[in-house]
């Protein structure tokens, strides 16, 4: 009998601990998803962390820069309540980590950034927001955003505009600014024709923060960072890019943080929840509507129609 109630303690105290981990990783307040923003160098770079839990006591995660795909986080440390994690370089032209610190504040975090360069910039962090699911969601009008004529509803987000319109294509010709639609959406449905030539680079921002790579990868395996994959998140389940300079076509559907890919009549991402924004994003702000972004500055691509239908209930 005793050694029945003492094996019952003992499980007891095992729950209760399991219990105990539990709900500590669960009120840490550092625990989520937070869209970023780093003042550096008098721009406002939209970025993007994860934190969470790995076993009972470590904390990792992911971060988003400006530029580059999603870069994980081995360790995120905590003491006497600040927070610090380190980064090395991606695409940065250095051999020195990215260093971060933060804290809590308010419902919020903030924060230093000691970039590879050696210089120190600020950072605010507000927590993401979750963008519900619409069930059965009820779809407008289709909108032509490419008239077929001109560049009118979109504007180059740089000083060098090489966007034009020959024969009914948009066309970008050479690397230059991309091209921001100047109406924005919430959720839609988007039809894109294009072609890519060889070895170029391009993609389609969904609400001007969620990048779908546009690329000549066709006969390649399928990768977060190439045809069809959102960039640094989502894998396509197989490549169907078709060859080089022969027309193609996304079919991509986007209601909350849900998008479905289709490309070339296949299904190749299916209700896949994109975590949060890409690099290169217009912004962070994510439970905003947000325009439609054609990158121009990787490559040469061509477009000749861009067909948006949002949702209306």
């Amino acid at each position: 009998m005793k050694n029945t109630l003492k094996l019952l303690v003992a499980i007891l105290t095992v729950l209760a601990a399991g219990q105990s981990y539990v709900q500590a990783q669960e009120a840490n307040p550092l625990k989520g998803k937070w869209d970023m923003v780093i003042q550096q160098d008098g721009a406002a770079l939209p970025s993007w962390l994860e934190i969470k839990h790995s076993g009972i006591k470590t904390l990792v995660g992911r971060f988003v820069y400006a530029n580059g795909s999603a870069r994980p986080i081995s360790e995120v440390k905590e003491n006497d309540g600040i927070f610090s994690f380190s980064i090395p370089p991606q695409w940065e032209d250095a051999v020195s980590d990215l260093e971060f610190e933060g804290k809590v504040k308010g419902d919020g975090l903030e924060g230093t950034m000691v970039y590879t360069d050696g210089k120190t910039y600020n950072w605010t962090a507000t927590r993401a927001p979750k963008l519900s699911y619409t069930e059965n969601p009820k779809w407008g009008k289709p909108i032509q955003l490419f008239n077929g004529k001109d560049v009118s509803g979109w504007k180059a987000s740089g000083e060098k505009n090489q966007w034009i319109v020959e024969d009914g294509i948009l066309k970008s010709p050479e690397s230059g600014s991309n091209l921001v639609s100047e109406q924005k959406f919430e959720d839609f449905k988007l039809h894109v024709e294009f072609k890519v030539p060889e070895g170029s680079n391009s993609g389609i921002y969904l609400r001007g923060r969620y990048e779908v790579q546009i690329t000549d990868d066709h006969g390649s395996e399928p990768s977060n960072v190439l045809f069809g994959g959102v960039y640094g998140f989502l894998t396509p389940n197989e490549m169907a890019a078709n060859p080089a300079s022969e027309w193609q076509t996304y079919d991509i559907t986007l209601v909350g943080r849900r998008v479905t890919i289709v490309a070339n009549g296949k299904t190749i991402i299916s209700e896949q929840n994109i975590p949060g924004i890409t690099g290169g994003a217009i912004d962070s702000k994510e439970g905003e509507p947000g325009a439609f972004m054609i990158q121009g500055d990787h490559g040469s691509v061509s477009f000749r129609k861009f067909v948006v239908t949002p949702r209306v209930e």
